[in-house]
């Protein structure tokens, strides 16, 4: 079995998703310090979800990142708290930032995702019966 499966009662799942959200405006601020403390955060409330960092990007004006995640976590409510919590805590840290961001909304509205599976094509013949 893969490095990234998640054993359970009666089940094993490996549930993964690439997501993707910008900054407010798309501004370039994801630089220097505060793109290394964006990085921080995301890597500690994933840790605290056990949720897996399979790769990813802080470039300067969005967040790419492709995780594994426990079958019951809501997508929605992972980015929501990774939002609300990324973007309070660098606002606070950096209060130049409110120069730019008056209304305290750090990261625009919304975010991509994208499922990524994991059927080999072992697998794909036997559950359509092809060859």
């Amino acid at each position: 079995m893969e490095k990234y499966n998640r054993f359970g009662n009666h089940k094993v799942t490996r549930l993964s998703v690439h997501i993707v959200w910008v900054t407010k405006y798309r501004y370039s601020v994801l630089r220097g310090d505060i793109q290394k403390r964006a990085r921080e955060l995301i890597i500690q409330m994933c840790d605290a979800e056990s949720v897996e960092i399979l790769g990813g990007v802080v470039s300067k004006d969005h967040i790419h990142l492709h995780i594994e995640y426990p079958p019951k976590m809501a997508i929605s409510d992972f980015v929501k708290s990774i939002k609300g919590r990324t973007s309070r805590l660098i606002q606070k840290e950096y209060p130049e930032l409110s120069k730019r961001y008056w209304g305290k909304h750090f990261w625009a509205i919304g975010y991509g995702a994208w499922s990524s599976g994991n059927i080999t094509d072992g697998a794909h013949s036997r559950i359509f019966g092809t060859s």
